[in-house]
């Protein structure tokens, strides 16, 4: 008779499951960063900025994660490459407001939101009806239950 497996063991193997997966959805990204000639830190500061209006260096540095150092030349990198500009805060002109040009920016967010979410969608393809439900109320479980 088969054991039931520990909730430790459980773990382990859910933890399994989520890194392959999260290294299966960011191969396109990577892919694409690549091509592109971005690094990956790179890229988390443009996909951040694609989501905002602009922001300065510190809130930047708060969210990629990193430190501002890190993120300032990051920064620079991206402004020689014509990817994004600092400009003035209207509200202070003390501060510079780091933005992601707008002819870059509808291109970006589809493009980054097509290789993000095109691998799940692939996938859900191949799934039935009923395994898409339990997918997707199984995520939303374990949301719920690491939030709690």
């Amino acid at each position: 008779m088969k054991r039931k497996p520990t909730l430790q063991e459980m773990a382990q193997e859910l933890d399994r499951n989520l890194r392959e997966v999260r290294r299966i959805l960011r191969k396109p990204v990577e892919e694409e960063t690549a091509r592109l000639g971005l690094t990956r830190p790179q890229l988390s500061v443009m996909q951040v900025l694609f989501r905002s209006e602009g922001m300065s260096l510190k809130e930047l540095s708060r969210q990629v994660g990193l430190a501002h150092s890190t993120v300032s030349g990051v920064v620079d990198r991206l402004e020689r490459k014509g990817l994004i500009t600092r400009q003035p805060d209207p509200g202070d002109r003390r501060l510079t407001r780091i933005m992601v040009p707008a002819r870059l920016r509808k291109l970006g967010e589809e493009k980054i939101s097509e290789l993000q979410v095109h691998p799940l969608a692939e996938a859900l393809k191949r799934a039935t009806p009923a395994e898409r439900r339990t997918i997707c109320q199984g995520l939303a479980i374990l949301r719920r239950v690491i939030k709690s």
